[in-house]
C-alpha cells in the first residue's frame, strides 16, 4: 500500500495491481480502503484453457472455467479462474479491470472478444481490453462486440503501423467518443 501511495503522490491517477494482488488478495481491499476504488485497477492476465481441469477452492478452476489467471508477466499459471478472480477483485474494491488476453497479446490479430465480453458482463466496473490490437477496427470491435469500456493498444503504435491520431479519428468516425 505504501508503494501505491508513492505512485499516487507522484501524480498517477490510478494504480494497477496483478501478481501482488494474487499473492496477497487483501491488497486490493487495503488499497481501496485507503485511496478509493477509483484508484485501484485489477490487472488480469488471462489465458484460455486448452482443456478443462479442476483446481478446487472458491476461486479455483472448475469444469465451467474458460480462462486461467497468470502472474509474473504472464509466465506463471495460478489455477485461478479469471472470471471468478475478476468478481472477487471487484468485491474487494477494484474500481476497474485491465484484462489482457495472453493468447492474443502481441499477435496483432484482434482482441479475444469472448474473454472481453465475458468479463464486461460479469462485473459492474469498467473493463479495459488488452492484448491483440492489429488495427483500429480491432479497438472498435473490442468496444462494440466485446463490450469493453476502454482499450489498450501498444504494438500498433510501437511499430508505427498506425498513429494515435489515426486510431482516434477512426473511432470517432464510428461514433466512439474520444478526445482528439
Amino acid at each position: 500500500v505504501e508503494d501505491m501511495r508513492g505512485i499516487l503522490e507522484a501524480g498517477a491517477d490510478k494504480v494497477a495491481v496483478n501478481t501482488a494482488a494474487v499473492e496477497d488478495p487483501a491488497l486490493v481491499r487495503r488499497g481501496a480502503d485507503r485511496f478509493g476504488s477509483q484508484c485501484i485497477v485489477l490487472a488480469i492476465d488471462a489465458k484460455r484453457l486448452a482443456q478443462r481441469r479442476d483446481t478446487g477452492g472458491d476461486l479455483g478452476l472448475d469444469g465451467g472455467s474458460r480462462w486461467e489467471v497468470y502472474v509474473h508477466g504472464g509466465r506463471t499459471p495460478t489455477g485461478i479462474d479469471a472470471l471468478k478472480w475478476a468478481a472477487f477483485g471487484v468485491s474487494q474494491g477494484a474500481g476497474e479491470l485491465l484484462v489482457t488476453s495472453m493468447d492474443a497479446d502481441g499477435h496483432q490479430t484482434g482482441y479475444d472478444l469472448e474473454l472481453t465480453r465475458a468479463m464486461s458482463e460479469s462485473v459492474a466496473v469498467p473493463v479495459i481490453a488488452s492484448g491483440g490490437a492489429g488495427g483500429p477496427h480491432d479497438l472498435y470491435a473490442a468496444i462494440k462486440e466485446g463490450k469493453a469500456d476502454a482499450v489498450l493498444a501498444a504494438s500498433i503504435f510501437h511499430y508505427g503501423t498506425y498513429s494515435i491520431r489515426q486510431v482516434k479519428e477512426y473511432l470517432a468516425g464510428k461514433g466512439i467518443p474520444v478526445r482528439l
